[in-house]
């Protein structure tokens, strides 16, 4: 089997150690879907050295990619342990063009272990269980080898494809999947086009900011407060601290700041060339109903939107998250029981008992 379109169709799955390795082959079809691979591809960048995350990949291009894949002995690429972090991409192929078909993720970070994160650029087929189910297996049977089942304590991804993974998983580790979902979201986004401005003035004394060095107890507290809000992840305040300063260190946090009183923060953590993710808004119940989170995302959304010049912003909100309100009034698509387009993914995190739970 020399390479992929040796044979009539195949499937294959590959293990890539390194993220320069996997976003060799898989960069083409992720900046292609660059809003909805946001993050498996934002997380594998921070990975790579600045040069090749702003140029080196946008070189890489399908032939070079095709080029590889038929060159390649394939069957000589075997599973294997891997302690750390490591991506694993399915492809199928014919005598045309290989396709990049799903993809997963299994690293960490600061605060320990990320859940298995699963994307595909095939929306639309993941109705198919003939389609889905082989693959799926294959993508399990694979990750077995890879690692112990307890590191795999929950899945995060569209919703087909969490459901079937879990099951796969399930069946073949023994491992029971939770019975109430970790977590159950839309995905969104804001475009130029789509933001809403607003007229309203902050009260006096107040402003919005990026964090600083001096911010590190008030943004502690309010992460700690924001990840025990989510049940399943709490922080201890020492961890929370960790992550308070690793934020403020890389510029990644803003807060709504009443007269020196932090009411409301704002992470932007996951960026790629042309889209930027928040992936944390919390206010402290005692500011809550005062438009604060409103205030605080719509001034970031612009500065990525119109300074930074991104495409588009993206974020997760729960199906029966309230703030859905704020970010549908700063221009977020498809919330609110709004009709919600192809580019509106509803997604889900489903847990395993008895594994050893990491932290997002």
């Amino acid at each position: 089997m020399p390479g992929l379109n040796a044979a009539p169709r195949q499937t294959i799955v590959l293990q890539h150690d390194t993220a320069n390795d996997f976003l060799a082959l898989a960069y083409p079809t992720l900046r292609r879907h660059e809003a909805s691979a946001n993050i498996v591809l934002a997380h594998a960048l921070k990975r790579v050295s600045a040069e090749a995350a702003l140029s080196g990949y946008q070189f890489i291009s399908d032939s070079d990619v095709e080029a590889w894949l038929s060159a390649t002995d394939l069957s000589s690429m075997k599973s294997h342990r891997n302690c750390d972090s490591f991506w694993l991409t399915v492809w199928s192929g014919t005598s045309s063009r290989p396709t990049l078909d799903l993809v997963l993720s299994c690293i960490n970070w600061t605060l320990g272990d990320y859940p298995i994160f699963l994307w595909t650029p095939h929306r639309r087929t993941l109705s198919s269980p003939e389609w889905l189910i082989p693959r799926i297996i294959q993508l399990v049977e694979q990750l077995h080898f890879c690692v112990p089942p307890e590191r795999v304590f929950s899945v995060f991804g569209m919703t087909p494809l969490v459901k079937t993974f879990a099951r796969c998983w399930s069946d073949l580790t023994g491992f029971l999947i939770e019975p109430e979902p970790f977590y159950a979201a839309y995905f969104s986004h804001c475009t130029p086009e789509t933001f809403k401005y607003s007229d309203a003035m902050l009260p006096q004394g107040h402003v919005l900011r990026r964090a600083t060095v001096r911010d590190v107890e008030p943004v502690a507290q309010l992460c700690k407060e924001f990840a025990d809000d989510s049940v399943y992840f709490p922080l201890t305040i020492e961890a929370a601290r960790i992550e308070a300063r690793e934020l403020i260190t890389k510029g990644q946090i803003w807060v709504y700041d009443a007269s020196g009183d932090l009411t409301t923060i704002c992470a932007v953590t996951r960026n790629s060339n042309r889209v930027s993710a928040i992936t944390k808004v919390y206010t402290t119940p005692r500011w809550r109903r005062r438009r604060c989170a409103e205030f605080l995302v719509r001034d970031v959304t612009a500065r990525l939107l119109f300074d930074t010049m991104k495409d588009s912003v993206i974020l997760y909100v729960g199906h029966e998250n309230s703030a859905q309100r704020v970010y549908d009034r700063v221009g977020f698509a498809g919330l609110c029981g709004k009709n919600k387009s192809d580019s509106i993914e509803d997604s889900l995190e489903l847990g395993f008992v008895g594994a050893h739970r990491g932290h997002w």
